[in-house]
């Protein structure tokens, strides 16, 4: 049915800057509903829609970044100062969703290695990479009694990774598509509303769009959330 639906739309009619400029409103409306508006769980709702379409664009910007060490690393950075604020502000070690895709860009470059060397050595650096970065997401939050977490957890890391390994568009909507089903059936609740990002990817043209608007994307994300964050301080000495 999405192949259909993105044939009757002759290839796509949404660009990767259109897709990244929703996922940007259903995430703003989305943080709006954790800090400010608690009660409105349409916002969280229509927030869901947020993570998968960026997740797909990061493994979108893993193939056609010209400069991998550089992508990895404005991403990385970036998410090292948004989580030393947030230390300061909330004394929480929960990790934000830049966390989240560094991992998922680290693992694709991983992978992207072990397939290129073919070697034991490689595969094997490949395999205990995945389990490292699992214990570390999943196990360890278990074992110890703190605040630490990376949001979406080892399935999230993985969505990213998953529509990359992947070269068709059906293959890759269909990994991604699956990659989601089991994220919100871990995850429950909201999280099924995520589902509703596929209609949008069955109709992305692959093209990048008119502007480039990626440093613009890292800088809003904490700004965005630094204004909400105060704004909801405000409200609470009303």
């Amino acid at each position: 049915m999405l192949t259909k639906l993105r044939k009757w739309f002759n290839v796509g009619v949404l660009s990767n800057n259109q897709l990244k400029m929703i996922a940007l409103v259903c995430m703003t409306i989305d943080h709006i509903g954790a800090y400010i508006l608690t009660d409105w769980i349409i916002l969280r709702i229509i927030g869901r829609i947020a993570f998968p379409i960026f997740a797909y664009m990061i493994a979108e910007g893993c193939a056609y970044t010209k400069n991998r060490k550089k992508y990895l690393g404005v991403m990385a950075v970036t998410a090292v100062l948004y989580q030393g604020a947030y230390f300061v502000l909330t004394k929480s070690l929960a990790q934000c969703i830049l966390v989240t895709f560094t991992l998922s860009i680290l693992l694709i470059y991983i992978t992207d290695y072990a397939k290129t060397k073919r070697t034991p050595k490689a595969c094997s650096l490949a395999l205990v990479s995945f389990i490292t970065v699992f214990i570390i997401v999943e196990i360890v939050p278990r074992l110890l009694d703190t605040t630490f977490s990376v949001d979406y957890g080892f399935v999230g890391i993985l969505v990213p990774v998953l529509v990359y390994v992947v070269e068709a568009w059906q293959d890759k909507l269909f990994m991604f598509s699956m990659s989601l089903f089991v994220l919100a059936g871990i995850l429950g609740g909201v999280q099924w509303f995520s589902l509703l990002a596929i209609p949008l990817l069955a109709v992305y043209n692959e093209r990048r769009g008119k502007r480039r608007l990626k440093y613009f994307f890292y800088a809003y994300y904490p700004l965005h959330l630094a204004v909400i964050y105060f704004i909801g301080l405000l409200l609470e000495k009303i």
